[in-house]
């Protein structure tokens, strides 16, 4: 069995060879590196102006900013073919929008418009016969089942829009496609 090999074959193996090369190595760094470090700070300088190690909020923000500029990126430049590019920006921007619920903590208000609004009154303290002082509940039983209802359903509203924000990034098994509907994350590129 006889191997032959082009002319391109061996351009692309001296490519590769100096590519490694401390020289590339450093003219990369300098010519491609150290410019989209630069460009990322300012890209992301709100969130990393804000950003605390123990607040989960933060990872939300940089992941919901990431997704912006990718989502922005492939709606201006995307080479693939529009069906399946739109389909990923659909799911792009429906995790945007999950994400900017969640950092809002939004659910109660967006309850408040479907079901009304909370009944909230002013609180009141008395003195108890000990010297301390204790709230006084004012609410009728129906102010505290709306309320309840209130709260029960935000909290529902939030845990399905947390599953479907996961269910868009993880996408579907791969033995559940019958269709690409633009889920997974790991889809996203261009």
């Amino acid at each position: 069995m006889e191997i032959q090999a082009s002319d391109s074959f061996f351009k692309s193996l001296k490519t590769l060879i100096w590519h490694q090369s401390p020289i590339y190595r450093t003219y990369y760094l300098f010519r491609y590196g150290l410019p989209a470090f630069i460009k990322n700070i300012w890209r992301f300088r709100r969130e990393l102006w804000s950003h605390r190690w123990w607040d989960y909020h933060f990872t939300l923000r940089i992941l919901k900013r990431s997704l912006e500029i990718q989502e922005k990126g492939m709606t201006l430049r995307g080479r693939e073919e529009s069906i399946s590019l739109e389909r990923r920006l659909v799911k792009m921007r429906r995790a945007i929008e999950l994400l900017q619920n969640k950092i809002e903590d939004n659910y109660i208000e967006r309850t408040e418009e479907k079901h009304g609004k909370l009944v909230l009154k002013e609180w009141k303290f008395e003195e108890s016969e000990n010297g301390s002082y204790v709230l006084v509940d004012e609410d009728t039983e129906e102010e505290k089942k709306h309320n309840r209802m209130i709260f029960k359903k935000a909290h529902d509203l939030e845990q399905k829009e947390w599953e479907e924000l996961w269910e868009i990034i993880k996408g579907k098994k791969w033995k559940e496609y019958k269709d690409y509907d633009g889920s997974d994350l790991r889809g996203w590129w261009d």
